[in-house]
C-alpha cells in the first residue's frame, strides 16, 4: 500500500517542482477550518458524532507566463500543502496528508479554486479486535483529494492577505483493503497569507500560442494493474490487470475527446464468486461464471504542462456476473515523458462506489 501510494503522490509532484519559474516568487498561507462528514453512506452513520476541525497550510509558487500553458490557465499557482484534521470521533481517529495542488484563479484572481491530491495517514484504522467500528478506513494509508475555493486579497498590509471559502476532503483507500467506505468532509475555512518579495511587481506575459492548434488522431495502447479486495472483509488482496485502447483526437491545446474499449481481468471477482457460490446458495451463483469483463469507453483530457486529468465513462458490453452494475468510471492523472510514452494513476469506480487505483504505463502514437 505505501509503495503505491507514494507512486501515485510522486507522478504529481515530477510535474510540479521540474518547473523551472522565473522569478521565483512565493506566497504562503493558512487556513482554519471547522465542518461535517457527509453521510453518504448509512454504513458511516455511527461515526459522524460532532464537527470536525483542521488545518491547511500550503506553500504556493506563482506563475507569470514564462511557459505557455501558464498564460493558458490565467497564470495558476502550483505547490504542495499540509492538512490536519481532527475527526472528532474516537473510531475514526485524526487524519495527517501530504498534497500537490494547483491554484486557478478567477474574478481578477479574487476567487481561487484549489486541487490538491495526496496521501494521508489516519492514526485509528480498521483492526478485527481493537477497532471493528471504523467501516469508513480499512488501512493506515489513504488517497486523499481536497478542494477549496476561496474568495482571497492578497497583501493588503506588508504582504499579508486575508482569505475564507469551503473545502471539501476526501479520504478513502480506493478498496486496496476493505472495509472501505470513506468519508468526505464538508468544511467552512478561513485564514491568513503572506506574499514573500512583496514590495516587487511582476508583469504578466501575454500568451503568444497559435491558437488555430491541430494534431491527428492519435491512438493509446495502456497497461493498468494494482491490487485490491472485494468488501467481504477477511477475502484478501487480489492482482488485477488491464489492458485499454483508445483514441483521442485533439480539440485544442487544453482537451482532447476519446474512445476506446477496456479488458478487465481482476482476479477479486474470482474469489468473491466462488465465496458467494459456497456461503450463500440462495443468490444461486454456481461458481463457474466467468469473471473477466470488457467495456467500451468514451472520455476527455485536459493537458496541463506535462500532466494531463483523464476522466471516463464505460460500459460493459460483455458482463457475466453482475457486479455493481454495468456502467463505470475512470478519472486520475496522467504524466508525459516526452511526447509517446506516459504514466498514469486512476480511481476506478461505479459511481460513487470505488473499485480500485490503477497504476499504468502507456504509449500514444
Amino acid at each position: 500500500m505505501k509503495r503505491f501510494l507514494t507512486c501515485f503522490f510522486c507522478l504529481l509532484c515530477t510535474s510540479l517542482f521540474a518547473q523551472d519559474e522565473d522569478p521565483k516568487r512565493f506566497s504562503i498561507d493558512a487556513n482554519f477550518f471547522y465542518g461535517t462528514i457527509l453521510q453518504h453512506n448509512p454504513d458511516i452513520a455511527h461515526l459522524i458524532t460532532d464537527h470536525p476541525t483542521g488545518v491547511i497550510l500550503a506553500y504556493n509558487r506563482k506563475t507569470y507566463g514564462y511557459k505557455d500553458w501558464e498564460a493558458r490557465y490565467n497564470y495558476p499557482d502550483w505547490g504542495f500543502s499540509f492538512v490536519y484534521q481532527d475527526m472528532k470521533n474516537e473510531t475514526l481517529g485524526d487524519n495527517y496528508g501530504l498534497y500537490a495542488h494547483y491554484n486557478f484563479y478567477f474574478l481578477k484572481r479574487h476567487l481561487m479554486l484549489r486541487v490538491g491530491q495526496g496521501i494521508a495517514y489516519t492514526t485509528n484504522p480498521y483492526d478485527k479486535e481493537f477497532n471493528f467500528r471504523n467501516s469508513a478506513y480499512g488501512s493506515d494509508l489513504l488517497s486523499s483529494t481536497y478542494l477549496m475555493v476561496n474568495y482571497k486579497k492578497e497583501n493588503l498590509f506588508k504582504g499579508l492577505g486575508l482569505q475564507a471559502g469551503i473545502s471539501l476532503v476526501h479520504y478513502s483507500n480506493a478498496n486496496f483493503r476493505a472495509p472501505n467506505t470513506s468519508t468526505n468532509t464538508f468544511a467552512f475555512n478561513i485564514g491568513t497569507n503572506y506574499v514573500f518579495d512583496h514590495k516587487e511587481e511582476t508583469a504578466y506575459i501575454p500568451s503568444s500560442e497559435d491558437k488555430k492548434y491541430k494534431e491527428k488522431i492519435k491512438y493509446n495502447l495502456v497497461f493498468r494493474t494494482g491490487v485490491n479486495e472485494s468488501d467481504i472483509i477477511g477475502l484478501g488482496q487480489h492482482p488485477f490487470y488491464i489492458l485499454s485502447a483508445y483514441a483521442d483526437k485533439r480539440l485544442n491545446r487544453k482537451s482532447a475527446v476519446q474512445a476506446g474499449v477496456d479488458v478487465f481481468f481482476s482476479t477479486f471477482l474470482e474469489e468473491l464468486i466462488f465465496f458467494y457460490s459456497v456461503a450463500f446458495p440462495e443468490l444461486n451463483v454456481s461458481g463457474d461464471e466467468d469473471w473477466k469483463r470488457v467495456g467500451l469507453i468514451i472520455g476527455h483530457e485536459l493537458f496541463i504542462n506535462k500532466m494531463s486529468i483523464l476522466t471516463q465513462l464505460g460500459y460493459y458490453v460483455y458482463y457475466p456476473y453482475d457486479f455493481e452494475g454495468q456502467v463505470y468510471n475512470r478519472i486520475g492523472l496522467k504524466r508525459y515523458f516526452g511526447d509517446k510514452f506516459f504514466g498514469a494513476v486512476t480511481l476506478k469506480s461505479h459511481g460513487a462506489k470505488a473499485e480500485a487505483v490503477e497504476f499504468g504505463i502507456g504509449v500514444r502514437l
